[in-house]
């Protein structure tokens, strides 16, 4: 028989030691600037940042609290002060096509230089061109071109008015127009005397009206035309006046801006629409409060509504920027991205809007440097906000674009502004499930984020990484102002990390949760009137975080002790074993144990699983029951089918089970139903079992222990209580004091197990058995009475069908 001892207490938990450190307190240590535990991440980081190519975006992945965002900008705000600050852009006036606003790029700082030179301009122009036009210079030449054309006129009509003498006729102006009438002595004819008249008179002077009124008209079209050669000379004149007022004030402005060909060509349209539309600066303004339509508008959309189109939209400004931008949007919602064009309501009540309201986004803020998103967040908004994305990368250009419009929801005409080139590295902050996600089912996301930043949930816990977690509580307690700690409460804080890294020989990397605990702890100290954090008062952070959130625990634990829920701690029964399962809420996690039950009878070889049958019973725990079904007939049914049916259940299991980390103890169970073995209920069992029969590492199996711990303490420890746990898992053992003090006290054992017949041995107390040369299991061995039971039970199963046939 294998005789297996318990573990030493030292086993149970990896305490640090405070006198490994050379330091008091915190506040002797060096600051930390660096993200601790990430060494792989930060490397991906330095590559992905400096890599310039195309499709060489970030992707961080990483549970929530391991420092991704921290670390991240951390590199950025280290790397972006030696860079290049981008260009300010702006939006202008499309002349020839105003609902094309164009782009305009300035060097960094000069977009608010250039939007405050074009108002200046425009003032100018109000006060220059009036001038111009109020000389007594101009009024000359204004009204030589005038009278030129007058005498034009009125020579034109002396000439018609003569040949019309000459032919008896007078040219007579009239309310309706021009028109002839006859003479007689000089003197026009009255209309009763014309009808008094010949027939031959009269006809006579009707022919001759119709000749002169076509020389009329002929001499209107001339007039007319000549009214058209006026208006063009003027407004010659005009243009010249209006280049001689304004060219030398564009022309500095051209000369500033003439590295700019854009810019240059932009006041080249500004000068001829000015030209063109003199007589918007000869008037009055509409609006002296620099409404639209009589409506308030933001000051970067101001200005009468006539004037509106000569001013600059600075989109983007980095007058104050030092390096590139570093932009983190905490809310990717479509407009906020990419930005939009805005409306205001006119006055009769429709929406109108102009160049001045399109506004940026965070694409445009973050040009030229770095963009940091929540793949999160950008999956939650609309569908197009993650596409348009991927869109903007692969044009390199940003289109601002409504999304009902994209959507193809709407046909209305809107603003058309011209894309802005796209230069940015974008870095999306997600878990692995997205990453993995959008790497499976996007062909594009592969392309555009070729850079893996995966940051660890875990470091290694050595003498080098236990000093830089003093750093980080120190770094902490600095920054915030907390109390410092003494070394003795950093080494309680590192135990507390081994804990919630699940491992001895780690440290948890997810940096929020330690900060928090640090913070509690400051709380405390501050409570019992302390300079210093102690060791007390990180512990009595621990115990306020778990008190809580125990309630169901607690609750849990009332109702087995009361017996309302079945689980035994002492006695021995066949067929009936203690299970340990975890149930996390939240944060917390604890352990719960379980009765888990086995009954066996002749069969066809089914080993029923009745929480899957009533499918409460998840993927891994299905598994789990199936291999022992290869189990039993691997080791028992050599000869001869297996012919048993069993059940296996959870007892006063009313939710969910997965997971295959109660399959050794479901395997105990049957092993025992087999074998007519009783188990000591004073012991429980955790750990997965293969075909072989070995006994596999588990997940929380500190939990797990204490879970039984508690409820065996609260029913009184007998010193025959334990728990069985994977031989894998003494490295993750970091126990409570009060189950390390126990087991010290020889009150309480914890097994390391690595084979079944290791387990089923400590809890039956009977030897499990070899097999000997002759393939036989030794005499009254656990493995004999199983093997000699399931033949029973073959020949039961034979003689059943003989009487069948009968």
């Amino acid at each position: 028989m294998i005789h297996l001892q318990p573990l030493d207490p030292e086993a149970l938990s990896q305490e640090c030691d405070p006198e490994q450190f050379n330091f008091e307190t915190t506040a002797e240590l060096e600051p930390l600037s660096e993200v601790i535990g990430q060494e792989r991440a930060l490397e991906a980081v330095h590559f992905g940042i400096k890599m310039r190519r195309k499709g060489f975006n970030l992707f961080a992945m990483g549970p929530h609290g391991t420092g991704k965002n921290t670390a991240i900008r951390q590199f950025l705000a280290q790397r972006v002060g030696s860079e290049l600050v981008p260009s300010d852009w702006c939006y202008v006036n499309n002349f020839a096509e105003p609902y094309k606003p164009e782009a305009l790029e300035l060097p960094p700082g000069q977009g608010l230089d250039f939007c405050g030179e074009m108002e200046r301009l425009v003032k100018e122009l109000h006060n220059v061109i009036p001038a111009a036009f109020g000389g007594e210079d101009y009024e000359t030449l204004e009204q030589a071109i005038i009278d030129e054309f007058k005498d034009r006129q009125d020579k034109a009509l002396e000439e018609l008015k003569a040949k019309a003498q000459e032919r008896g006729m007078a040219l007579l102006r009239t309310q309706t127009g021009w028109g002839f009438a006859p003479l007689q002595d000089g003197k026009v004819i009255s209309p009763d005397d014309f009808q008094n008249l010949p027939a031959e008179e009269q006809e006579r002077f009707k022919d001759i009206a119709a000749v002169l009124e076509e020389m009329l008209q002929a001499t209107l079209k001339q007039i007319q035309q000549s009214e058209g050669e006026r208006r063009e000379r003027i407004r010659a004149l005009n243009r010249g006046i209006v280049m001689l007022a304004v060219e030398h004030l564009i022309e500095a402005l051209r000369q500033k801006y003439g590295a700019l060909p854009e810019v240059v060509a932009y006041l080249n349209a500004v000068q001829n629409d000015v030209v063109e539309n003199v007589d918007d600066f000869r008037r009055k303004q509409e609006d002296g409060n620099g409404n639209l339509a009589g409506v308030p508008l933001p000051r970067s959309a101001q200005g009468p509504s006539s004037f509106r189109r000569f001013q600059v939209n600075v989109l983007v400004n980095h007058k104050e920027t030092q390096g590139a931008p570093i932009v983190y949007e905490d809310h990717p919602t479509y407009h906020r991205l990419f930005g939009q064009v805005e409306h205001t309501l006119a006055q009769s009540g429709v929406l109108v809007t102009d160049f001045n309201l399109i506004k940026a986004g965070a694409l445009h803020r973050a040009n030229g440097g770095y963009l940091i998103l929540d793949a999160h967040k950008l999956l939650q908004q609309q569908p197009f906000t993650y596409e348009q994305l991927k869109r903007a990368l692969l044009a390199r250009e940003i289109t601002i674009e409504s999304p009902a419009k994209i959507a193809g929801l709407t046909s209305t005409v809107s603003l058309d502004p011209e894309p802005i080139p796209l230069s940015v590295k974008v870095i999306l902050l997600g878990d692995r499930r997205i990453y993995y996600l959008l790497h499976q089912l996007d062909p594009e996301f592969g392309e555009l984020f070729k850079v893996v930043v995966d940051f660890a949930e875990e470091m290694d816990r050595n003498a080098g990484n236990n000093l830089l977690y003093g750093r980080l509580i120190g770094t902490l307690a600095s920054k915030e102002g907390l109390h410092h700690f003494d070394r003795a409460a950093v080494a309680q804080v590192i135990d507390y990390s081994a804990r919630y890294a699940g491992h001895s020989g780690k440290l948890s990397a997810r940096m929020h949760q330690i900060a928090d605990l640090v913070r509690e702890a400051d709380y405390w100290a501050a409570e019992a009137g302390r300079e210093v954090v102690t060791a007390e008062d990180v512990r009595q952070a621990v115990q306020a975080q778990i008190r809580r959130v125990d309630r169901v625990r607690e609750r849990l634990q009332e109702q087995i002790e009361e017996d309302t829920i079945l689980v035994d701690t002492a006695g021995e029964q066949v067929g009936q074993v203690n299970g340990l399962s975890v149930l996390s809420i939240g944060n917390f996690a604890f352990g719960r144990p379980s009765r888990i039950t086995a009954r066996v009878r002749p069969g066809k070889g089914e080993v029923i699983d009745i929480e899957r049958e009533v499918e409460l019973g998840g993927p891994l725990h299905s598994k789990g029951v199936l291999i022992l079904s290869s189990f039993l007939g691997a080791r028992y049914a050599l000869d001869q089918p297996l012919s048993l049916s069993a059940s296996l259940v959870f007892e006063q299991s009313y939710g969910g089970v997965d997971g295959d980390s109660a399959s050794s103890a479901e395997l105990y169970a049957l092993l025992s139903a087999l074998a007519k073995a009783p188990i000591k209920q004073a012991l429980a069992v955790t750990g997965s079992v293969n075909q072989h029969g070995q006994v596999q590492a588990i997940g929380g199996v500190n939990e797990k222990i204490e879970g039984f711990f508690d409820l065996c303490r609260a029913r009184g420890l007998s010193g025959e209580q334990g728990v069985l746990i994977p031989a894998s898992n003494v490295k993750h053992l970091m126990l409570r004091r009060d189950v390390i003090e126990a087991a010290t006290a020889g009150t309480f054992h914890i097994y390391p197990v690595e084979t079944i017949d290791q387990g089923i041995e400590i809890m039956t107390g009977m030897s499990a058995g070899e097999r000997t040369g002759a393939g036989h299991f030794p005499e009254g061995t656990i493995n004999q009475r199983v093997e000699a039971r399931l033949v029973v039970l073959a020949e039961a199963l034979r003689s059943f069908k003989a009487e069948d046939r009968k």
